[in-house]
């Protein structure tokens, strides 16, 4: 990605814990602070950037990462400019949302790289085991058939 930001009022306790992922990610934090309690303006603030970038024409694509259906015009309008949405977000991601991104990824189903080997009982396994592993092979399958576009690309 050219563009790496994350929109927050970072004066808040509870986003303080995401500084070393920032760091380690070279992402740049936007401050955005909660004019009225209740209230996110981090929604705003997020789409007049996304709109001021996809101007400059220099973007192939855009990834938005929320499960806020108010972002469901801005990924529709990058769509019409001819440049790829994708989305990230919880299964509970409103389906308008969904369907105006190029592509969804549900961030249930995506694990950090060391998760699996830090789990109790984890034993790495030889490529003779995972080609026998049938659950896993149509596990696999399943998921590049579920991802790939028309011309058959995941």
């Amino acid at each position: 990605a050219h563009v790496k930001r994350i929109y927050g009022d970072w004066t808040t306790p509870d986003l303080r814990g995401w500084k070393e992922v920032l760091l380690q990610y070279s992402i740049q934090p936007i401050q955005q602070f909660r004019y009225t309690m209740g209230k996110n303006a981090t929604d705003s603030a997020m789409i007049i950037d996304a709109m001021d970038l996809l101007y400059t024409g220099n973007f192939d694509a855009f990834c938005i990462v929320s499960s806020d259906s108010d972002f469901t015009k801005l990924a529709s309008r990058i769509r019409e400019q001819g440049v790829v949405a994708y989305g990230f977000g919880e299964k509970k991601t409103p389906d308008a949302f969904v369907a105006a991104c190029d592509k969804f990824i549900y961030t249930e189903v995506l694990r950090f790289k060391d998760e699996d080997e830090t789990a109790p009982g984890f034993k790495r396994k030889n490529t003779t085991d995972l080609k026998q592993d049938t659950r896993l092979v149509m596990l696999l399958r399943n998921a590049v058939e579920a991802s790939s576009d028309d011309e058959g690309w995941a």
